[in-house]
């Protein structure tokens, strides 16, 4: 394979992260979505959609590692093919949250909902900024985006607090939501595990780029690292 051809199969295997991105970017929103509407069509649908993110995610680790090993790829071409796979994973265990929150809509069934989602949808959308915004990182090489990106996460967090502290204060006033309360706790816990799934993304990018292993979060990047 010439270097031309070689570096036109690298950038068709970012195109099909994109793509997997997409789909991935578009479940986090539409699990909540369904959650919020009681939408329990909407939720299999998910459920069964997920099916196609584990598929593409398996050809695109098959069509890198045909690269890794007929290619002998120079240090740089394996940094990329070895975040292909990488990010092809987290991209994969982000639409398992998705698929989660979609199965704790069918477990809640037909009770009403003890609170109005409103930190939830809030949540999801932030969420779905940063993998949005990690992708973009990843394909431009764009490493101060990279760093930057995590400290979104802090807002992650507070909303995550913030819907503890609602459920908790259902739960004290009325014990019967124990159990609707932990569903919908555990639908808040899977999206801030998918903002950690970024931030493992956006480790990638820099590691990529600059060959340097980086741990990110939102302290090492906030503000006053800046002084």
């Amino acid at each position: 394979m010439t270097r031309r051809a070689f570096e036109q199969e690298l950038n068709r295997l970012q195109d099909e992260v994109l793509a997997l991105g997409s789909l991935v970017e578009e479940a986090l929103v539409e699990s909540v979505a369904t959650l919020k509407q009681r939408d329990f069509a909407g939720s299999r649908r998910l459920i069964a959609a997920d099916r196609t993110v584990n598929q593409k995610r398996y050809e695109i680790e098959g069509e890198a590692l045909t690269l890794i090993a007929t290619q002998a790829p120079m240090a740089g071409d394996m940094r990329l093919l070895a975040a292909v796979l990488e990010i092809a994973g987290e991209l994969e265990r982000i639409g398992d949250y998705a698929k989660g929150i979609a199965r704790i809509n069918l477990m809640i069934g037909e009770q009403p909902l003890v609170k109005p989602l409103i930190d939830l949808p809030l949540m999801a959308n932030k969420v779905r900024d940063m993998l949005h915004r990690a992708l973009v990182a990843f394909v431009q090489r764009d490493v101060e985006l990279a760093r930057a990106i995590p400290m979104a996460d802090d807002e992650i967090d507070g909303l995550y607090r913030q819907i503890y502290r609602e459920l908790l204060t259902h739960i004290m006033e009325d014990t019967e939501v124990i159990e609707q309360a932990n569903q919908l706790l555990w639908a808040a816990h899977n999206l801030e595990r998918a903002a950690d799934r970024v931030t493992n993304l956006c480790e990638r990018v820099v590691y990529t780029v600059t060959g340097e292993l980086v741990e990110l979060d939102s302290d090492e990047w906030g503000p006053e690292s800046l002084h």
